[in-house]
């Protein structure tokens, strides 16, 4: 008589799932038969993801800048999954914050740190021993400007950067017990965001003052102009979700790789090219040059 044993249910947990591309990336591996828990800001996210996805992803409202409410997600998720485990985390929540350094509140840059940094230490923190019980995986979605900071664009690259760096670590400390960190860095995405950038970019200059428009207004109006073209071309959501998920599944895991190809592209010339060829780069991308 022939055994057959049933394959267990694979896990995986995500942040910013409630839309663009955590949402994507939710109903991507429900769809693989993964069991899918994610955060969301709001219920309409969770409903409306609940119906699309026929009830097989569960949204939680959390905010990821809150500790004790990131603690209670993880441990819900947890005491869910029991001794199995979480196989996968994939820490994608995340905000951008535009804008000249001298313009920007500090308020605003902090904020974004909150977000971006700490509130992603908090969640991979609070799912470590779920992850250790399973040896899972963390997918750390990150940015190509994290290597070429551009300017009007400091608060990302350098909370990205930071990430990155935290991301590092983590690899290195968690190798012990089987787990794999991967860092993937985004380019520019079709996901929601163009709407939400060119809305935050339209506020940033509204609110300048006259002598800051003096100093800024030409060039941020152009590097608005640009990153707005950037993101409006970038890669449809659904397929930087693909992308996402082969990263998660791939055996062995990479250490870091790009999400689209602008992204494989910058993070070439950023190995390749001199300090002085990417300050012109910076400069050009943006429409500054």
């Amino acid at each position: 008589m022939t055994s057959v044993t049933k394959q267990r249910q694979r896990s995986t947990a995500i942040t910013g799932a409630g839309g663009g591309l955590g949402r994507d990336i939710a109903l991507g591996l429900a769809a693989k038969g993964y069991r899918v828990f994610g955060t969301a800001m709001a219920g309409s996210e969770i409903a409306d993801l609940q119906q699309a996805s026929g009830g097989k992803v569960a949204l939680s409202i959390c905010d990821i800048t809150d500790e004790k409410s990131v603690q209670s997600w993880a441990r819900g998720v947890s005491d869910t999954l029991g001794e199995a485990g979480l196989d996968l985390l994939i820490s994608n929540a995340g905000i951008l914050t535009p804008g000249p350094l001298e313009v920007l509140p500090l308020a605003a840059v902090r904020r974004e740190f909150e977000v971006n940094v700490f509130g992603a230490v908090s969640v991979m923190n609070a799912f470590l021993p779920a992850l250790r019980k399973a040896r899972g995986r963390i997918v750390q979605i990150s940015t190509w400007t994290a290597s070429l900071p551009l300017p009007f664009n400091g608060p990302s690259g350098a909370s990205k950067a930071a990430m990155e760096v935290f991301a590092t670590v983590y690899r290195a400390e968690l190798k012990q017990f089987g787990i794999d960190v991967v860092v993937a860095p985004a380019g520019n995405m079709k996901t929601g965001g163009p709407q939400k950038t060119a809305a935050a970019l339209a506020r940033i200059a509204d609110r300048m003052t006259p002598e800051q428009r003096g100093l800024y207004g030409q060039t941020f109006d152009s590097f608005a102009a640009a990153f707005n073209g950037m993101q409006n071309s970038g890669l449809d959501s659904a397929s930087a979700a693909r992308r996402v998920i082969e990263l998660s599944e791939q055996v062995p895991a990479p250490i870091r790789a790009p999400v689209g190809q602008d992204s494989e592209e910058m993070l070439r010339f950023v190995r390749e090219k001199s300090d002085a060829e990417l300050d012109a780069l910076r400069l050009k991308v943006v429409g500054l040059s």
